[in-house]
């Protein structure tokens, strides 16, 4: 009897746990339903022609119809002839929306700046502090033509910030082309919002050491950032590289500076720049920078590979100089620009385009430094503005052909510098 009832109960609880498994079973079984019908339901929203609905009838999706126009045209070659460049493949709501008479102050500085796609994570970041207009130039080869467009137009769709405020523009060779990516399937598998976008990038991050492109394609710098500025009508542009920080607020600040001053159309704002440890926290403003500076968490940049390519910043004079409570943004000091100095600034949109035969490593941001020395530019530092790259830059790090790279841009440079004698004879100066 006693046995009899131990067995009666054993059959009800394995009974019942048979019962909770079966149900969980039937919960996976929905869930794996509802997850597929929602990846198909995405995938629609992508590319089936519809944007969702607007007053119960389909609306058109006009992001996805520009894209395929950009695509369409097939893009537009390079001077050289060696590079295929899709500009304005992407534009952001800001962009699409300036109209003749819109308000002047909301178009004054704009963010330009250029990557391959495995450093485009930094977007999400950068953006975060930025928040203004912002152009990104992307270089791909490869596969990553692919990838690169698809995941794009994901960011562009799914990320209402970047949807507002970024203007995409992409580069590859002129042997390649970049397609729609409706038939790409694999590249937007698990994609369902901004933060599962940018995860995808962030699994293709550092696929390379820096400019060591597979099949020893070369990073087309200049090239890269003409096309990031060009992608922009503001009226000043800041040019830096996506792994750099602007200082918080540096728009709204820069627009208060340039309301107060007469234009002057020869005159580019200098952002004192500098490189912080990788477990740091990125500095908002001037007093957390120097506070990190003074215990060596922060140094100028570079200082480590090129000291001489920043020291006419005069970063003691800087980080000595006095900044009004009230957070005002000024010229510090005004300098001259002497050799080899290659400083990060904020200019009007008529400054000199960076020479493009500057390719991979060495001397691409010194020489349009020089050509605005020599033009008759003067280089006017910002009272509390800088700008901050991810990391100390440090000798060992970069790929194996550096130096090969910066020997043959030296000898490019000397034959650059001959070249704006030519292209500014009444000029006495020289570098």
């Amino acid at each position: 009897m006693h046995l009899s009832k131990k067995c009666s109960v054993f059959k009800v609880v394995l009974s019942a746990l048979m019962i909770v498994a079966l149900l969980q079973l039937i919960y996976l079984s929905f869930l794996s339903k509802f997850h597929g019908k929602q990846q198909r339901y995405r995938y629609s929203e992508l590319f089936g022609g519809s944007g969702g609905k607007k007053n119960g009838h389909p609306e058109k999706n006009s992001r996805k119809e520009r894209l395929r126009y950009s695509l369409s045209t097939g893009g537009m070659f390079d001077n050289s002839g060696q590079y295929r460049v899709y500009k304005n493949l992407i534009k952001s709501d800001f962009t699409t929306n300036q109209k003749p008479g819109s308000d002047p102050s909301s178009n004054v500085l704009a963010l330009a700046t250029h990557t391959t796609i495995n450093n485009l994570h930094h977007l999400e970041s950068l953006l975060g502090r930025w928040q203004n207009p912002l152009s990104v130039a992307i270089f791909a080869h490869g596969q990553d033509v692919r990838f690169a467009t698809a995941l794009v137009y994901a960011l562009s769709f799914f990320c209402p910030q970047i949807q507002s405020l970024v203007d995409f523009h992409l580069v590859c060779l002129s042997g390649e082309m970049a397609s729609f990516p409706e038939q790409d399937r694999d590249h937007f598998a698990g994609l369902e919002d901004c933060a599962s976008v940018f995860s995808r990038l962030e699994t293709h991050r550092d696929t390379y050491k820096n400019y060591a492109i597979s099949g020893n394609v070369s990073y087309p710098n200049n090239l890269l950032r003409n096309v990031a500025r060009g992608g922009t009508e503001s009226s000043y542009i800041l040019v830096i590289d996506i792994d750099m920080m602007p200082s918080a607020d540096l728009h709204q600040q820069f627009l208060a500076l340039i309301m107060r001053r007469e234009s002057v159309s020869d005159e580019v704002f200098v952002l004192p720049a500098f490189e912080i440890r990788h477990a740091r926290k990125m500095p908002a403003n001037k007093a957390e920078l120097v506070q990190l500076y003074q215990v060596g968490e922060v140094r100028p940049f570079y200082e480590e590979l090129c000291p001489r390519c920043q020291a006419p910043t005069n970063y003691s004079q800087w980080v000595n100089s006095h900044v009004r409570e009230t957070g005002t943004l000024e010229v510090a000091y005004t300098l001259t620009w002497v050799d080899p100095w290659e400083p990060f600034y904020i200019g009007p949109h008529t400054v000199p385009l960076y020479d493009e035969n500057f390719k991979q490593y060495g001397f691409n941001r010194i020489s349009q430094a020089c050509e605005l020395h020599v033009a008759g530019y003067k280089f006017s530092v910002l009272s509390s503005a800088f700008v901050v790259h991810r990391g100390f830059k440090i000798q060992g790090e970069f790929h194996a052909r550096k130096d090969e790279e910066n020997k043959r841009n030296r000898v490019l440079f000397r034959s650059f510098k001959e070249g704006l004698k030519t292209k500014y004879p009444s000029s006495n100066r020289r570098c």
